[in-house]
């Protein structure tokens, strides 16, 4: 899957000028990037999906701290209203109701996927925060931060799987289910586009804005497919969109507010 989003980027590289990032923003952005996705996945093994679903909604919140902390960003405190409105509308939106079903072998292990859970949003805040470094201090375009975290990502990767043995787990799976090839084919290739506008996103309006994105199309997905088959959407849910909204609609006056007097000051 990286293997091909590398090749693909190549063109892309070339027209966007010369890159003056360091190697080793890459390379953390990539580690960082690949250990939140490992925690999250890991943590499904001790706690339910919605539980890992409504912890991971509050990736903005890690995001905007470490970006903050470590990404030499400065938000004003209305900024901070915002985010928190949208995290909350979503995990309303999303929490199920009931208690928590959790795995069968998370049986001792309370704590622990949650503990997975909060390593996963560090290093998602982490990975944003050296973005925000990229594109502060070197203007890094989306095609050059897209195409280097993906080589080392296939680099760390490649390691990982090899070390692991897993890789000849793949290799006898693939052999068992020939036909899943071409639907891991197809997730590449929308992966790929997919990926494309959120380096976008994130070269050219920041990552805060990015992580608000990818965590309120949870919501959206979940609404469409109520409008489109009809289902009913309970009072906690309609109050989470209502949230939701408000933060987004609040942002974004905000955002236009803010662009319109830097444009004044500069005249």
């Amino acid at each position: 899957m990286e293997m091909r989003r590398t090749a693909g980027l190549m063109t892309i590289m070339k027209q966007q000028g010369e890159d003056t990032t360091p190697k080793l923003y890459y390379i953390l952005s990539a580690l960082t990037y690949l250990l939140a996705m490992v925690c999250s996945n890991m943590a499904l093994q001790f706690v339910s999906y919605p539980t890992q679903v409504i912890g991971k909604a509050g990736k903005p919140i890690p995001v905007i701290i470490l970006g903050v902390l470590l990404g030499n960003k400065v938000y004003p405190p209305r900024k901070y209203v915002f985010v928190f409105l949208v995290v909350t509308g979503v995990i309303l939106f999303m929490y199920k109701d009931g208690p928590p079903k959790k795995p069968m072998d998370a049986a001792g292990q309370t704590g622990f996927g949650e503990l997975l859970l909060l390593l996963s949003l560090t290093m998602d805040g982490i990975t944003s925060a050296v973005q925000e470094r990229m594109k502060g201090e070197h203007n890094t375009k989306s095609g050059h931060m897209m195409l280097n975290m993906n080589y080392w990502s296939v680099i760390f990767s490649t390691v990982a799987i090899v070390a692991s043995g897993e890789v000849f787990q793949f290799v006898r799976f693939l052999q068992r289910y020939p036909a899943t090839l071409w639907q891991i084919v197809t997730v590449s290739i929308a992966g790929a586009f997919g990926q494309y506008f959120i380096f976008f996103t994130i070269a050219e309006f920041g990552p805060l804005p990015c992580s608000i994105i990818t965590t309120t199309r949870k919501l959206f997905t979940v609404l469409g497919s109520i409008i489109i088959f009809g289902h009913s959407l309970s009072t906690r849910q309609w109050l989470g969109t209502c949230i939701v909204f408000t933060g987004l609609f609040l942002d974004a006056v905000y955002g236009k507010t803010d662009r319109s007097s830097k444009k004044e000051v500069a005249k």
